[in-house]
């Protein structure tokens, strides 16, 4: 997952966290089924190194011929479509859990499933639909879908969070303002990773084992589904699962919501309190801590692709701090509930709420125990994900020495090698990557870098015209949109997860430090705060993701030229579409902003945004004169992080030699931090159901685990956001579960079910 305290993946969930990672084993094995599967899939010994394992920075060369443009309108047109569902889906699962999900693989089965049964039907010549279908245009399918899928993370964090701060007006008002903001965030990152593709993909790739996991799961998902001889059966299997998986979770999402006791939510504790006369006061107080089922497709898919580890981890940090940590602070007074008692249900005289965000319960003496274990939750994750930058310290020294070869020798090449002082040792013949590209497929300059600087001068314009960002402020977001750029694109190659919440937070930081110096408003620091983040939040994940498709291009040999083209299409479709979505299921459910910008709210949210309660916390924290936080939550807070900080270092230097067989079994700590800025453990315990079942299925049937979990997972996952979608357009035109459905069947009536 992208771990995205605002997080990102079809083949690589991204957190709250804001991060992406990828359950894809690139540590390949080399056994006889192994061998024999490299026969059937039509690996070439020059594409295997010494052990007989995959080079993963030799392209392809047993492809089928294709015409020499790939990018078509078919391909265009589908990859856009295929965008748009993952866009929906990760607007709708951010604002849940911060999690979001790349279009990776999802475009790429989609794209072949479709346009490979076009190519069947229609003669050859058709117009438009017509023609050979082959890997590299499949390719351009994917990279479109990537590009139109992306953005989301913004939406579901930094956006929201200026609302919930009262800084903007609102979103419908605000749209094309939003609009301005999201073109030259996503723009900037679009025109960035063109150079970044040369580095990180033919420089850099080998010295530094830039693998992109994801991305070479993905092209090798693509080549073998086109696979002479069983590629197209394989695949027709694989789209079934993911249509059977899609359809199961759209109908439940939709249909669900008129009787969500049942269909959806099983509130096992307020059924005890329920069947016990309204006796049972300890099935009562733990149901008030939402220890409840939730069967929700898409984070039951979503455990699918993390794995045991990651899932496991969430559920143990929920555990910590909703039956640990939570009900101790209440007992010792430390943090306070929201009674939720109503004269309608007098049995339920007892009930309170504890996640509560409004005004009244974000006071350090009067927290909320959701608002108390934020502070622990994102200092943590911040502390790792800063740990884990600085870990890679020898990477990128290597980055930077690699980048100063570079520039020598393109120096040298214009003085004629003139001046002695610029010389730098070559590059090692052994890390030398052969770029697939003709010179004539590559994206010249003149394509990229004229636009990069306008990029970065309608920046400046935007941000000074539609929100009083001074030149200076707005030059320094550009500059840390940069510079995490470079560092996101770096940490996904070697690691698969792209830094997001290091990004976004250390942004945040940053910025906070200058607006302080200015003697700024409070309100005026935290919008510029927010704003400059947003911005190096969407640099840097655009980057990511445009560069982790080149990757693909790369060993599939497409023209990154033609590439190039649909990243540019496809963007362009998400810089509208991203903020239509948020405003969709803002006007559909207000609450996603009133639970943290009205004193007075006092209900539940069936979304409970948790990127937006971090990216609050942090402007708040580095903008007020004195730091919104309870004493005892500060003093939690820092001890975590240096726990933190200490169990990162420990996943570096401890499993080595024979106890690198226990690393699986580390525990992880970005996870945890996760589970305490959530608002329930309702998230954790649906991921770790799907993890413990794609587990128990990869024992007993590997054959059929291997064809179908992540079919399953990705149609999980796109289902119920579209699902999900569906249900906003009914609560605004209002025929809805919460008009017409059985809401209290099975629910607690005071809670309802979420």
């Amino acid at each position: 997952m992208s771990e995205n305290v605002d997080s990102k993946a079809y083949g690589q969930p991204t957190l709250v966290a804001d991060e992406k990672h990828v359950p894809i084993n690139t540590e390949r094995q080399n056994s006889d089924n192994e061998l024999d599967e490299k026969a059937q899939l039509g690996y070439n010994e020059d594409e295997l190194d010494e052990s007989g394992t995959l080079d993963p920075f030799v392209p392809f060369n047993d492809l089928p011929d294709e015409p020499s443009r790939v990018l078509t309108f078919r391909a265009i047109f589908l990859g856009c479509c295929c965008g748009a569902l993952v866009n929906a889906s990760n607007v709708y699962l951010g604002l849940k859990s911060g999690w979001t999900f790349s279009a990776n693989l999802f475009g790429a089965i989609i794209g072949f499933a479709v346009l490979k049964g076009l190519a069947k039907a229609l003669p050859e010549n058709f117009p438009i639909l017509g023609g050979t279908f082959g890997p590299r245009e499949n390719n351009i399918v994917q990279t479109a879908a990537t590009a139109a899928g992306g953005l989301s993370s913004v939406f579901i964090s930094g956006i929201p969070a200026m609302y919930a701060l009262n800084l903007l007006a609102t979103p419908k008002e605000d749209f094309w303002r939003l609009v301005a903001l999201t073109a030259v965030g996503a723009y900037f990152g679009f025109a960035f990773a063109t150079p970044m593709r040369k580095l990180f993909i033919i420089y850099l790739a080998r010295e530094l084992k830039l693998v992109f996991p994801t991305p070479l799961a993905t092209s090798l998902t693509i080549r073998s589904m086109h696979a002479a001889a069983t590629g197209e059966a394989i695949a027709k299997l694989k789209m079934r699962a993911l249509s059977y998986a899609f359809s199961f979770a759209f109908v439940l999402r939709v249909v669900s919501q008129y009787c969500a006791g049942i269909l959806w939510n099983w509130d096992f504790f307020n059924w005890v309190y329920i069947w016990s006369g309204y006796k049972n006061k300890t099935a009562l107080l733990i149901d008030n801590w939402s220890w409840q089922i939730q069967w929700t497709p898409a984070f039951i898919g979503a455990g699918m692709l993390v794995g045991l580890n990651t899932s496991l981890s969430m559920w143990a940090g929920s555990f910590l701090a909703y039956a640990v940590i939570g009900p101790i602070l209440v007992y010792k007074g430390i943090a306070f509930g929201r009674p939720g008692h109503s004269a309608e249900f007098p049995m339920y005289n007892g009930t309170m709420g504890f996640m509560s965000l409004s005004a009244n319960y974000v006071k350090p003496e009067h927290p909320s125990p959701r608002f108390w274990l934020l502070w622990p939750g994102v200092l943590l994750m911040l502390a790792v994900s800063f740990t884990e930058l600085g870990l890679q310290y020898k990477i990128i020294a290597l980055v930077g020495k690699a980048i100063w070869r570079g520039c020598a020798q393109w120096l040298n090449t214009l003085t004629h090698g003139k001046h002695s002082f610029l010389h730098v040792a070559d590059q090692n013949e052994e890390d030398l990557v052969e770029d697939s590209a003709e010179p004539h497929q590559q994206v010249k300059w003149w394509m990229w870098f004229p636009f990069l600087i306008l990029m970065i001068i309608l920046s400046c314009v935007v941000l000074g015209v539609q929100y009083q960002m001074p030149v200076g402020m707005s030059l320094l977001s550009v500059f840390l949109a940069f510079f995490f750029a470079f560092l996101a694109v770096q940490c996904t190659g070697v690691t698969d997860i792209t830094p997001l919440t290091a990004a976004s937070k250390a942004s945040q930081l940053i910025l906070g430090g200058a607006t302080k110096s200015q003697g700024w408003l409070p309100a005026h620091a935290q919008r510029l705060n927010l704003i400059g983040g947003s911005l190096a939040s969407m640099g840097a994940g655009q980057a990511a993701d445009l560069v982790s498709d080149f990757r693909v291009g790369f060993l599939l040999r497409t023209p990154p030229n033609q590439q190039w083209l649909a990243q540019l299409i496809g963007t362009g479709v998400a810089v509208f579409l991203a903020p239509a979505l948020f405003m969709i299921f803002n006007t559909a459910y207000p609450c996603i902003i009133e639970q943290f910008a009205d004193p007075d709210f006092d209900g539940s949210c069936p979304f409970g945004a948790p990127s937006v309660a971090a990216w609050v916390a942090v402007a708040r924290a580095v903008t007020l004169p004195v730091l919104p936080v309870p004493r005892t939550s500060g003093i939690f807070a820092i001890c975590l992080a240096v726990f933190g900080v200490f169990m990162t270092f420990v996943k570096h230097y401890a499993y080595r030699g024979r106890f690198e067989k226990y690393r699986i079994y580390h525990p992880n700590m970005m996870c945890i931090g996760l589970a305490f800025v959530l608002q329930s453990s309702i998230y954790s315990t649906a991921m770790a159901i799907g993890s413990i079942a794609c587990y128990v299925w990869e024992k007993r049937g590997p054959k059929s685990h291997k064809n179908y979990a992540f079919p399953v997972a990705a149609g999980f996952i796109a289902g119920e956001g579209i699902g999900g979608l569906i249900n906003a357009i009914f609560q605004i035109i209002g025929i809805s579960g919460s008009k017409y459905g059985a809401i209290d069947f099975g629910c607690d009536r005071i809670a309802g079910c979420n």
